[in-house]
């Protein structure tokens, strides 16, 4: 079997024999065909069986539930979409003040399911911090964004700001200029949720095929390399691996985001730091670093990966040295007494990106094909909020999910903006990052002159408004 349980620290976790599922050997005719076992293709199986119990769905998966990005993320089930502002900026205050709070709902209609059926993956609704901490640069920009949700319609009930003294009563960060906390966030054991969804959908009837990739596809039929399968919708809900499926690859590339989980910390220790509710917690540098305190009392922490020449995938996912250290830099300036920690585990997974970073729900009734992506790392929770739109759309249902401007409800993959031709992607990502990098160095360095400072937090976000 392959070594699954090495994926990450999810998946070495579980409790259970990681034993492949059949694979498809025969054809197959079913009403829905759905590429890929990870949440967007699991949420959508759901909620379709719970509206049309009579579908005949499967689900061909390349290798096993939970070994693309659902099993390796950070384990943050988010309130958002991502670019949320700019999707809902169109809107009239009343029609985007209901469509925040569709998206603000995700983490509670997860937790209905998680008590529907039964599955346990560590939830906690604590909500998240945004910290402005490491170099004071972070607190002008926390507070100018929180300014920018308020402009928006948002609210102290959403987003708030906390003074150094009110973020120490969560967590204790060195060099704290305050932050601002969302309540819309829970954390969970990523591997916990897709293997217990997979388990869901098979109650109720759907068929899931693993070791079978799928070597061709188009509409109404898939092909892997002992049978086919026909199909009225076809859903590749393939995020991070779209390359593998052309002509997905156009629109949708895998980039790279990388993490660590440390030792079991003990007691003592959280006393000092905080987390004691389940909170995930970020600092606002461009480097995008996340993390949350682990149910068995560990810390995941993860940041910005990379981007392979071509979209290829990255399929090698030991850290090398400089990379696990990189890590450890960015969390032990949080964190002092972690400096010298132990880590047990690291890796990373392929995640999905759209040109301008806006998230996609695409219906095309005319060839039968349904897809959601695009997540830019934020698919935890979006997914959910996939999985019931492609539902909706399928059954052509009009709702409020339907009617949301991330959807695109009757058009074909060539409605998508497409990714430009190489080298322009590589130089364009490469050089955005090394911005990215020289700011996040100059800043941290309080020896840096302000007129260095600010040249370089002006190149960064330049080049950071390039990529929308």
């Amino acid at each position: 079997m392959p070594a699954w349980r090495n994926i990450s620290l999810w998946m070495d976790q579980l409790d259970e024999p990681l034993l492949a599922r059949p694979s498809l050997e025969q054809d197959l005719d079913v009403d829905v065909a759905i590429i890929g076992a990870g949440y967007t293709g699991l949420w959508t199986a759901y909620y379709l069986k719970r509206l049309a119990p009579t579908l005949n769905i499967a689900i061909v998966e390349a290798q096993t539930a939970g070994f693309g990005a659902s099993g390796r993320n950070g384990g943050w089930l988010m309130g958002n979409l991502l670019g949320e502002d700019r999707l809902l900026a169109g809107l009239s205050a009343q029609q985007r003040r209901a469509s925040f709070d569709l998206l603000h709902g995700i983490p509670d209609e997860v937790a209905i399911v998680l008590e529907r059926e039964g599955i346990d993956c560590d939830y906690r609704k604590g909500g998240v911090l945004y910290c402005a901490a490491r170099y004071p640069e972070q607190e002008i920009t926390q507070r100018r964004y929180l300014d920018k949700l308020y402009s928006q319609g948002l609210d102290e009930r959403d987003y708030r700001w906390l003074s150094p003294e009110q973020l120490a009563r969560q967590i204790r960060v060195a060099k704290a200029y305050g932050g601002i906390y969302a309540p819309h966030c829970a954390t969970i054991q990523p591997a916990k949720l897709v293997r217990g969804l997979a388990r869901a959908v098979e109650r109720l009837g759907v068929r899931i095929y693993e070791n079978s990739p799928v070597s061709h596809w188009q509409s109404g039929s898939l092909q892997t390399a002992r049978a086919s399968v026909r199909c009225r919708w076809i859903v590749p809900a393939v995020e991070g691996y779209s390359v593998t499926l052309p002509p997905l690859g156009r629109y949708q590339l895998p980039v790279q985001s990388l993490l660590v989980a440390t030792e079991p910390l003990p007691a003592t220790t959280w006393d000092e730091i905080g987390l004691s509710q389940g909170q995930a917690f970020s600092e606002s540098s461009r480097q995008v670093t996340y993390g949350q305190r682990t149910a068995d009392n560990r810390l995941v922490f993860g940041a910005r990966g990379g981007y392979q020449f071509a979209g290829k995938l990255r399929h090698d996912f030991d850290l090398t040295r400089s990379e696990v250290e990189l890590r450890r830099y960015l969390f032990s300036e949080l964190f002092p007494q972690l400096k010298n920690v132990r880590i047990t585990h690291s890796w990373g997974g392929n995640l999905g990106m759209s040109r301008h970073f806006r998230p996609h729900m695409l219906c095309d009734p005319r060839h039968g094909i349904a897809l959601s992506g695009g997540y830019g790392g934020e698919g935890v929770g979006a997914s959910n909020l996939g999985g019931r739109t492609l539902a909706d759309l399928i059954l052509e249902r009009d709702s409020e999910l339907t009617r949301q401007p991330w959807v695109i409800p009757e058009g074909g993959l060539d409605t998508l903006r497409a990714w430009e031709p190489e080298p322009c992607r590589w130089l364009g990502y490469n050089a955005i990052i090394r911005s990215f990098v020289h700011e996040d160095q100059t800043l941290a360095n309080p020896a840096t002159p302000p007129w260095r400072r600010r040249l370089a937090s002006r190149v960064a976000g330049f080049m950071e408004g390039l990529m929308h």
